[in-house]
């Protein structure tokens, strides 16, 4: 049985049709095992024998739609990938906090990966690295100053387009964390 973490784009928690039990029920009536929620933010980890990634992630972002409207994207990636991608340490010496985010942003597809990494495309941000194995960029995103948005979010949807997704670094420390039980 493997163990992957679905990571949800477009999840509203205040959007009722959104809530866990609800994404959960879904997985479950897909005949997934041991489906959990990890935060509020379309999470959702699992286990399953199948093994081709591409036709989970399609099989459930089609019962997504068709049983709560929820259109937003799936990306999945395995309990190894990701454990993996936190072994890596990459972002040494630095912590997740109020004025320093840390970040995961996942593709999709990997044949959008860069061959190498881009510029830096907002003076708030700054991109530490991308993760092959788990097609994830990885940045440090100040928000210590009040008033200033990064448009890192927005450069990320206008050159990888819409099948991407962020996760904070703990975020992805806790979804992990559950995998592992």
């Amino acid at each position: 049985m493997n163990s992957y973490a679905a990571l949800l784009r477009g999840i509203a928690p205040s959007n009722p049709n959104m809530s866990n039990a609800k994404l959960r029920a879904v997985f479950e009536k897909l005949g997934f095992e041991g489906v959990a929620s990890v935060l509020a933010s379309g999470n959702i980890v699992f286990r399953s024998a199948d093994t081709d990634v591409a036709a989970l992630e399609e099989r459930i972002q089609q019962a997504l739609i068709r049983e709560l409207g929820i259109g937003g994207g799936t990306i999945i990636r395995s309990y190894g990938e990701l454990r993996a991608l936190l072994d890596a340490d990459p972002f040494p010496g630095l912590t997740h906090g109020r004025g320093t985010y840390l970040i995961a942003t996942f593709l999709k597809d990997a044949a959008k990966a860069p061959p190498v990494l881009p510029d830096q495309p907002d003076p708030l941000t700054r991109i530490v690295g991308y993760d092959k194995a788990a097609r994830a960029f990885l940045a440090v995103i100040d928000n210590s100053e009040q008033g200033k948005t990064p448009n890192f979010m927005a450069w990320l949807d206008k050159t990888y387009g819409k099948d991407i997704t962020t996760r904070t670094w703990l975020t992805v420390e806790r979804i992990v964390k559950k995998l592992a039980t």
